[in-house]
């Protein structure tokens, strides 16, 4: 990571008084939180609801929940197909927000994963005391770089969700203190360059990366793109406070519920299988 000058931590994020994505890490204290990806309305706009509780139920200790959008640039072939599937059959921020609402209080805290047309459509304050009111707990708005609306930027920061930063292995110092001054919750730290997807293997130099972004930065850090399996997860589970996966379960999900269940306790369970020996530490 491009990281220049020294290892003081960088600027302090902003505070949200009572955050539960951030009572979730300070609750675990020693392990890593497991954050797995589920796409509203995918396969079926009916089965999201079903599909939240069972993540929930395999031990997911955070969850992202993706508003489908038309212009997805951030995500691989997988997600994309997923969006342009419950896009078709008539999923909207509203839907997606009504259906929270019904099950949020039986979930761990839900970040709402977006792109900013849709928010910017609904309008910024109604979108917020919506998904408030439905029970998010975060948001993470993907093509919303920092510095490029600074007055939007502040209304989402001073809002009721956590606003969750984004950084990359290319990101360097002064514009990651930038970042976190907007920030809280995690950072979401992207393991490599390009869009969302499985990946075979890691970055070789993924450990080194965290390791120099823990000692600068004051928020927790969960790894994501690209970890697809179990063993993958574990391994990022022994360097970062979080892992997040994404694309492979809802490759697996494309197969069957079956499969989608199955992926997800096996990648709780790898996330979390270091917890007792980390305690001990």
């Amino acid at each position: 990571m491009s990281v220049p000058g020294g290892t003081a931590p960088a600027a302090a994020p902003v505070a949200h008084a009572g955050s539960r994505i951030e009572g979730v890490f300070e609750g675990r204290d020693a392990g890593a939180a497991f954050i797995p990806f589920l796409s509203s309305g995918f396969p079926r706009p009916a089965d999201t609801p079903r599909l939240l509780e069972r993540l929930a139920a395999d031990g997911a200790d955070i969850i992202e929940l993706g508003i489908p959008f038309s212009d997805p640039l951030a995500d691989g072939p997988t997600i994309q197909a997923a969006s342009w599937r419950a896009l078709e059959q008539g999923v909207t921020v509203e839907s997606t927000l009504d259906q929270l609402a019904e099950i949020s209080g039986d979930l761990p805290p839900v970040v709402v994963f977006s792109y900013l047309n849709p928010i910017l459509r609904m309008g910024v304050e109604r979108f917020l005391a919506r998904a408030e009111a439905a029970g998010a707990a975060g948001l993470l708005v993907t093509d919303l770089p920092v510095g490029s609306h600074p007055e939007l930027e502040r209304r989402l920061a001073a809002g009721p969700l956590d606003l969750i930063p984004l950084a990359a292995p290319t990101t360097p110092r002064a514009r990651l203190e930038t970042i976190l001054g907007h920030a809280s919750g995690f950072l979401y730290y992207i393991s490599r360059l390009g869009v969302t997807g499985a990946r075979k293997a890691l970055d070789a130099s993924l450990e080194d990366q965290v390791r120099g972004l823990r000692t600068m930065v004051r928020l927790p850090v969960a790894v994501g793109f690209g970890i697809s399996t179990p063993e993958q997860a574990a391994a990022v589970a022994g360097m970062a406070d979080g892992v997040v996966v994404g694309s492979a379960l809802i490759a697996a999900l494309g197969r069957g519920e079956t499969a989608f269940g199955e992926l997800s306790a096996a990648l709780a369970a790898a996330v979390h299988e270091n917890d007792s020996c980390r305690k001990a530490e």
